[in-house]
């Protein structure tokens, strides 16, 4: 079956693609309708790739992109994955999703020699003016969706997960801040919409 779905490549999509070795073993947890897979099994040449999704329409749009995906709720648990058995576990818009992001995480260090981990930043100071100005839960680019029907369930910042890798003696080995397609270099807590860290168990 063929995809009539044309892949978008989201401006995250670089920076990951190019920190993902030629080669690799790559997990995507919530691969969504696997543009991301279906862009490293291109440029990547990535030998070994598998997704995790919930929903199933965008398992459906997996399956016409030949990306092989697996039916599955994160929260349930990842027992039946190998310790180390992927190169790179990849997080990008799940990881603020799930409901024991910290179980899953764990996880995913397990699985993997490194992780990879997207999320939208939630002390933008976009997100904080609406909040002050207009007393209202803030709607962004990078979070698009009203109190009522976002799958967000954990609203955390860059300095956040800042935080919480140094409280877990976690490892981060690169970081890359997004603000409309372009990287954030200075005050990214402030300005970024989306942070992405390559974090790994420290040895």
């Amino acid at each position: 079956m063929k995809s009539n779905t044309p892949i978008v490549y989201n401006p995250e999509y670089k920076f990951i693609v190019n920190n993902i070795e030629k080669g690799s073993r790559v997990l995507d947890l919530g691969c969504g309708n696997g543009d991301l897979l279906a862009i490293l099994k291109k440029e990547r040449n990535i030998i070994q790739s598998q997704g995790i999704e919930i929903n199933e329409k965008a398992i459906y749009e997996c399956v016409a992109k030949g990306v092989s995906v697996f039916h599955g709720d994160l929260d349930t648990g990842l027992d039946d994955y190998a310790d180390n058995s992927f190169d790179y576990v990849i997080l990008n818009q799940t990881f603020q999703q799930v409901k024991k992001p910290d179980i899953v995480l764990q996880e995913a260090l397990r699985i993997g020699r490194k992780a990879i981990v997207g999320f939208p930043n939630f002390a933008n100071i976009t997100a904080r003016l609406q909040l002050a100005i207009r007393g209202r839960a803030p709607i962004t680019k990078s979070l698009p969706y009203e109190w009522f029907n976002t799958p967000n369930i954990h609203f955390l910042s860059i300095a956040d997960f800042w935080d919480y890798c140094k409280k877990r003696d976690i490892t981060v080995e690169k970081t890359f801040y997004l603000a409309k397609a372009k990287p954030v270099k200075y005050l990214p807590n402030l300005f970024s919409l989306l942070g992405i860290f390559i974090i790994s168990n420290k040895t």
